[in-house]
């Protein structure tokens, strides 16, 4: 048997010696290698950087400045800096067992007198490579040999009281089959429009676009438009279906807009209920008149926004809408929620609300009104139990970097009210930035190298799963990526692994069925994750509408602890390919993970159950739905003795599961005398709570026999008014 590439009948590794570039001297005497075991054949690469740009990790920071990610990111004028003792390490996953040739460091003057490099295959047993002694600083050149995936210098002995400090770490060796490496960074593509305020066209731009989007709603364009830091005089931003505008600063204050950004509903006759897939994020807006209108449905967000006077949520002539998210934002002035059925605001400051339709939920909004429900419609939790801000791109020292906000527990207002967030800021050098025509294995590759990726804007379709497997992943989209499987297969799985950052996605299934289309985390997941949650942000799931497509289950989530925070699961009910079994689709999201938190969960027309859940200690603030408009008769909703599928149910093996503000709509125009037994399905057990729940018939298109479980008025007594059944709380 081998060890790490290494026969077992080989010596253990001895003393080195240490080739020094701009300084030092040889301090160890030349001795037998691993390299040696290793013969180069004309089959191996040429000799590669392997390290740039990939996950690296450390034991200590000297502060939060001195990341490990300095130590790789090819710039010499950042580094990784340790605390001040002994044993201190420095590592990096490559992302994939690689045939090691020589490791190159780069010291600053708090540098390693004595220090092994080590490498490994998983993470956790280490074999050592080198071991250097009485090192004088400088740029030392290691030979190495064998293979692995993750290489580490295992600090022994500070030359200095201080700790240790790498300028660089640069691992070099051979693909070893895998492939050529792929590059980190690089331009965004065509559809990314970045502009300065000193750029001109930007105006013509922003309305050239949106003359393409504003009716577009199943089109193939996909467009972002990403604002550097500065002052932006005199624009309307009005943003189509499939537009993002963002600026690239890290707090809203460092972009400003002085104008508007604008949605409204001209293009559907001032109903605003269509008005999906879009979003506009990390601005500050002065508006001209006072108010900024922001008439949106479902997929589309307002985040790090601070408005400098009111929002209107409705359109022009206050026609219909129908639900939407605000989080991490500021609202000077009143919010006027108007015609808008439902709506969710996280982690902000608002200067006021006004109206409520059927169902308004605030979690850690300072300015929110008080709880009322049922009359008028307020839900407000004090604080957000566990949030983490969805990552962003910005513009910084010259370059393209993401912030990966922090986790926050308990919180309430903005992540930037008293200064610059806390977070992580990765240089785009370690992303690979997708590009149309991208496939998933390029996508899969670039992962197990170690990076990150940023989906620029297009449609993506993929023939097998983009896999990720590697703990920290960032998947960032740009534009509402979409991202469409193949012949059934899943469209994304992510192991059960710490910290990975899904956000700002379509994905849209295919003609033929899969199984599930979003998995996060295999069968039977159970890693404790609650210091590191995976968290699905802006992510959303669409069956039908652009076109034909099915899939069994759309999100299903196996892993503990994860954050799923806004996204809309859909069903489509209008569109191409729509029909009860042409774009068939049984169940939304499955929850089997425990401790598992949905903030702003919209899923809706799923042949059965649209959401289930199955984990432990479950937590929902705010949910949005609608039945399934299309069912044909009441026998095909039928669910045993039980008149149709539940809109939300607990499974009767759970203990524990709490939800605030959650309502179910029915709306069966196909057949309006259909009846759902309730809207809710859960245990009757202590732990089990609900709080302000409601179900709602559209204009007396079918009804609702009670809320949850047996309790609740039925819907039918309003006859064709549309006047909500509720429940204050449960049980």
């Amino acid at each position: 048997m081998s060890v790490f590439g290494m026969p077992a009948s080989a010596p253990p590794p001895v003393r080195g010696r240490v080739r020094r570039g701009l300084t030092g001297a040889v301090v160890t005497a030349m001795a037998a290698t691993l390299l040696s075991v290793v013969p180069v054949t004309s089959a191996q690469a040429a000799e590669t950087l392997l390290s740039q740009g990939r996950t690296a990790t450390a034991s200590s920071l000297e502060g939060a400045v001195f990341s490990a990610a300095n130590a790789v990111d090819g710039n010499l004028g950042t580094r990784w800096a340790s605390q001040w003792n002994d044993a201190q390490w420095l590592q990096v996953d490559l992302g994939a067992s690689k045939r090691l040739s020589r490791a190159v460091l780069t010291w600053e003057g708090a540098y390693g007198k004595d220090y092994e490099i080590q490498a490994s295959e998983n993470g956790t047993d280490w074999r050592t490579v080198t071991t250097i002694t009485s090192g004088d600083g400088g740029t030392d050149e290691v030979a190495l040999g064998g293979t692995g995936r993750y290489v580490r210098m295992n600090g022994l002995t500070r030359a200095t009281g201080y700790g240790y400090s790498l300028w660089e770490f640069q691992v070099y060796g051979e693909t070893d089959g895998t492939g050529p490496t792929l590059p980190g960074g690089g331009d965004l593509g065509p559809d990314v429009h970045v502009f300065d305020p000193s750029t001109p066209g930007l105006q013509a731009k922003l309305d050239e676009v949106f003359r393409q989007q504003e009716s577009d709603q199943f089109g193939s364009g996909r467009h972002a438009f990403l604002l550097k830091p500065g002052t932006y005089d005199g624009l309307n931003a009005q943003l189509g279906f499939y537009t993002q505008i963002a600026g690239l600063g890290v707090r809203p204050g460092e972009t400003t807009i002085n104008g508007d950004i604008t949605v409204d509903a001209g293009w559907f006759n001032g109903n605003a209920t269509q008005n999906f897939w879009r979003g506009a994020e990390g601005l500050t807006v002065d508006p001209v008149s006072g108010t900024d209108r922001w008439a949106v449905s479902q997929a589309s967000s307002f985040r790090r926004m601070h408005v400098k006077g009111s929002l209107d949520l409705s359109p022009n002539g206050y026609g219909w809408a129908s639900g939407g998210y605000i989080a991490d934002s500021k609202i000077d002035g009143q919010v006027g929620n108007y015609s808008q059925q439902q709506w969710y605001t996280r982690d902000s400051s608002i200067g006021g609300w006004t109206n409520g339709v059927w169902n308004q939920v605030f979690s850690g909004t300072e300015g929110a009104p008080p709880t009322a429900f049922p009359e008028p419609k307020y839900t407000t939790l004090e604080t957000t139990p566990i949030s983490r801000e969805k990552p962003y791109l910005i513009w910084q020292d010259g370059q393209y970097k993401v912030f990966v906000p922090a986790k926050r527990t308990n919180a309430r207002g903005t992540t930037w009210a008293n200064g610059t967030p806390q977070g992580e800021t990765i240089p785009l050098s370690r992303f690979y930035v997708v590009k149309p025509g991208t496939t998933a294995e390029t996508m899969n590759q670039a992962v197990r190298q170690g990076l990150h990726l940023l989906i620029t804007p297009g449609v993506y379709h993929v023939d097998r799963p983009i896999e990720i497997d590697r703990a920290g992943t960032v998947v960032l989209g740009l534009g509402l990526a979409t991202i469409i499987p193949d012949n059934g297969v899943a469209a994304m799985k992510v192991a059960d692994v710490d910290g990975v950052r899904l956000a700002g996605f379509l994905v849209d299934a295919g003609p033929v069925n899969s199984p599930v289309l979003l998995e996060i985390g295999p069968r039977n997941s159970s890693s404790d994750h609650a210091a590191d949650p995976t968290t699905v942000q802006d992510v959303y799931i669409r069956i039908g509408g652009a076109g034909p497509g099915k899939a069994t289950t759309s999100m299903v989530v196996n892993s503990d602890d994860v954050i799923v925070d806004h996204t809309w699961v859909w069903r489509a009910d209008h569109g191409a390919g729509v029909g009860w079994e042409t774009n068939r689709a049984d169940y939304g999201v499955r929850v089997n993970g425990d401790d598992v938190l949905a903030t702003g969960l919209f899923v809706e027309h799923f042949n059965k159950y649209d959401v289930e859940w199955y984990g432990e200690r479950g937590r929902t603030v705010f949910f949005q739905n609608e039945k399934a408009y299309d069912a044909p008769d009441q026998a095909a909703i039928q669910n045993g003795s039980t008149k149709g599928y539940a809109a939300y149910r607990v499974d009767d093996s759970v203990d524990t599961h709490e939800g605030w503000g959650l309502g179910s709509y029915c709306y069966y125009n196909v057949d309006p005398t259909i009846v759902q037994d309730h809207g809710f399905k859960a245990p009757v057990k202590p732990g089990v709570k609900f709080h302000s729940l409601l179900t709602v018939s559209l204009g007396g298109n079918g009804h609702f026999n009670h809320v949850i479980n047996d309790t609740g008025a039925s819907t039918a007594p309003a006859g064709s008014s549309t006047v909500p059944s509720t429940v204050v709380s449960f049980p």
